[in-house]
């Protein structure tokens, strides 16, 4: 199953829209981290670079075909040994990871989702005892350029809401500024 499209723009408009260096700092993106996961990795904008701080595998999940040949055809040319590309549903299947498997999972301008409960229960199970989910998403403003409609574009305090009934805890309730476009929050699986 898709998630609800909200217009992808072309490769170069998209990645003038996040400080990657910025966003990764604030979202404990370390080389602490050992294994990581991303839901939705697209263009591979954070899923490449990701694997370059990490000192395990990155799993890169996406259920479009165009951009795991992209992924694919970038990890060959840069010689990337550490992402495993794989082209899966992970809305109505999960992603296939074991249990508590990962230290790390991103869910970037993903849960504007029908279900996005589903996406972070999905995060929890797969996430080791004190792994983190990183999350961001656009502002909940009609002023920013792109992002999904503002009808299916959650607010940062449904975000919040959303992270704490999928029994994460949030390292702060209040939203990290992640500007110009976006505002993400650290949670942490402590049970």
């Amino acid at each position: 199953m898709r998630i609800r499209e909200s217009g992808m723009p072309d490769e170069d408009l998209w990645k003038t829209f996040f400080d990657i260096d910025l966003i990764f700092s604030k979202l404990s993106i370390t080389s602490s981290i050992k294994d990581a996961a991303e839901f939705g990795a697209g263009y591979g904008t954070f899923s490449i670079p990701a694997s370059k701080i990490i000192t395990g595998n990155l799993y890169a999940f996406d259920i479009d075909e165009n951009f795991i040949e992209l992924i694919n055809k970038r990890v060959r040319q840069k010689k990337i040994k550490n992402i495993k590309i794989i082209k899966r549903d992970f809305v109505t299947e999960g992603t296939g990871l074991a249990g508590e498997s990962v230290d790390y999972v991103m869910l970037f301008n993903i849960l504007h989702a029908e279900n996005p409960d589903i996406l972070l229960k999905e995060s929890f199970r797969i996430l080791k005892k004190n792994g983190k989910a990183g999350i961001i998403h656009w502002i909940y403003s009609k002023d920013t350029p792109r992002g999904p409609s503002l009808d299916i574009r959650p607010t940062e305090e449904q975000c919040a809401e959303w992270i704490i009934e999928a029994g994460f805890e949030l390292n702060d309730s209040k939203p990290i500024s992640l500007p110009p476009y976006h505002y993400g929050f650290v949670a942490v699986k402590n049970k």
